[in-house]
């Protein structure tokens, strides 16, 4: 996106902004040395971000006398953004504080752009995303298409779960079987589950896949990611919200992504509420690769620069009309594709 123009008071404010950080940043080198040099802080040991909270961060210690605690940290000024998942190299403080003084290489990060293109960091080190959907606040196939293709994207691989299966209903319930259906014929892996059931339905099979492993619950507002997580770590406080009376839509109640251990050994982060999800980030190859259907027929069109529309000889279209590829996925690709080449007509770049 093109930047915008910056008047002399705007251009002013920013440079302020820029030097009270630097200030603040310097301050907390120095106050770094101090305790390093009073020999207030332990040798470095590794550890995992918990929770983010500005300019501090709650590291969990995974080694030495301090295992299993929490320190509140600050960040060495020369280290990039952390996010929950993180694995860093840390020292450990007075009074359960601390200073992080490394990253340790992601093995995989889960991004998602803002409105301004810029793409946000929002967990690290995950095994599986797992998008949560319910029959209210009604679920629609583009934004879980938008979670799966982020997906696919950096490599996690993405869970389709059905949540509050007790509001299902004569009208509600057709359609919803017929999305998670074409879920599960991709090959995707589905759960269908139940808090307030009496049987608790799913609970075991979604604990059960979770084990030994870390996700990361994503999904509209209001959906129950943190009623889920309330049932399967009831020894926390997890802050439930109610969907508005209007709206029918959630309200937000995550602030911040923060990571739970779970009885099985597994951890769980929940991320705060997404009511959208844009892709603006990727480009035109990469969002077509994230419609796995989509892959066998790439690069069988007739013309290079196919854009698949009512080109002779697309192999994709060819795919639709022959049932390989389902006219709603096919419908949800060219949704999410118009949706990003509007924002590039606004001042994005979809990159080729």
């Amino acid at each position: 996106m093109a930047k915008r123009k910056l008047n002399r008071r705007q251009q002013w404010r920013v440079d302020k902004v820029h030097e009270e950080r630097t200030q603040r940043a310097q301050k907390r080198e120095r106050d770094i040395s101090r305790q390093m040099k009073a020999g207030d802080l332990s040798e470095e040991q590794e550890g995992m971000v918990i929770a983010h909270f500005g300019q501090l961060l709650d590291i969990e210690a995974l080694e030495g006398e301090d295992k299993g605690e929490i320190h509140r940290c600050y960040v060495r000024a020369n280290i990039d953004s952390l996010v929950t998942g993180d694995k860093v190299i840390w020292r450990a403080g007075k009074d359960l504080t601390g200073v992080i003084e490394a990253r340790v290489e992601r093995q995989t990060l889960l991004q998602r752009p803002d409105n301004y293109g810029n793409l946000k960091p929002v967990a690290a080190n995950i095994d599986f995303i797992v998008i949560v959907i319910a029959p209210e606040p009604e679920p629609f196939q583009g934004l879980i298409d938008r979670y799966i293709v982020a997906a696919e994207t950096v490599g996690i691989p993405p869970v389709v779960l059905l949540n509050k299966t007790d509001l299902l209903t004569e009208e509600n319930r057709k359609p919803l079987d017929e999305m998670m259906d074409l879920y599960e014929s991709l090959g995707y892996h589905t759960i269908r589950a139940s808090a307030k059931t009496e049987d608790g339905e799913g609970m075991k099979e979604l604990l059960a896949w979770l084990d030994n492993h870390t996700s990361v619950f994503v999904g509209q507002s209001g959906v129950g990611k943190s009623s889920l997580i309330q049932e399967l770590l009831p020894e926390h406080n997890i802050r439930i919200g109610d969907l508005s009376e209007n709206t029918r839509k959630g309200t937000h109640t995550t602030t911040t992504a923060k990571l739970f251990h779970l009885p099985s050994g597994g951890d769980l982060v929940d991320s705060p509420g997404i009511r959208e999800f844009g892709l603006w980030h990727i480009g035109g190859q990469e969002l077509l690769e994230g419609f796995i259907e989509f892959r066998p027929h790439l690069g069988y069109c007739r013309f290079r620069d196919c854009k698949h529309q009512n080109e002779p000889k697309c192999a994709i279209n060819a795919a639709v009309e022959s049932g390989e590829i389902t006219q709603r996925r096919m419908d949800s690709y060219r949704h999410i594709k118009n949706a990003i080449e509007d924002q590039n007509a606004r001042g994005l770049t979809l990159r080729e």
